[in-house]
């Protein structure tokens, strides 16, 4: 059984980055409801845990070298977000690992079978998939790869 706030981290992280790279290079609005759903604070003004963390999971895409902003709106989200080279780079990047029995279709242009096998392409698919096991395993792979660069 997985840890659950792990889960909402991968989809989090996953989410943000794949939002920013359809905006760069042009620096964006990021607010949390955006990625995690909406949240109703409670009687004292503060955050559901799920709205904290993902919160959280975009101050440490910053601080770990992957976005870059200007401010932050209280809680609500970051203003002036773009992807720094790092993260660029990554998502535009050759996958290091494919998913099991991936070939492409050979009756594709090179260019476009070489654009499905960036860490991008591969994102939003486990993105669209929904799935918990496949955005956790396009995330793991896509910080190994990063931290072997």
């Amino acid at each position: 059984m997985s840890d659950l706030h792990i889960d909402d981290f991968y989809k989090d992280a996953g989410k943000i980055l794949a939002q920013l790279y359809r905006a760069f290079p042009r620096k964006t609005l990021l607010l949390v409801e955006d990625i995690s759903g909406a949240d109703t604070p409670d009687e004292y003004g503060l955050h559901s845990v799920r709205h904290q963390a993902c919160f959280g999971t975009a101050i440490w895409l910053a601080e770990s070298g992957y976005i870059r902003y200007a401010e932050t709106l209280r809680q609500e989200g970051l203003d002036e977000v773009v992807l720094t080279h790092k993260g660029f780079t990554l998502l535009s990047a050759r996958a290091n690992h494919l998913p099991e029995g991936y070939l492409g279709d050979s009756d594709l242009p090179e260019s476009v079978i070489a654009a499905q096998q960036t860490n991008i392409h591969q994102l939003r698919e486990a993105l669209k998939s929904g799935s918990s096991v496949e955005i956790g395993q396009v995330m793991q792979q896509m910080l190994l790869q990063s931290h072997q660069h």
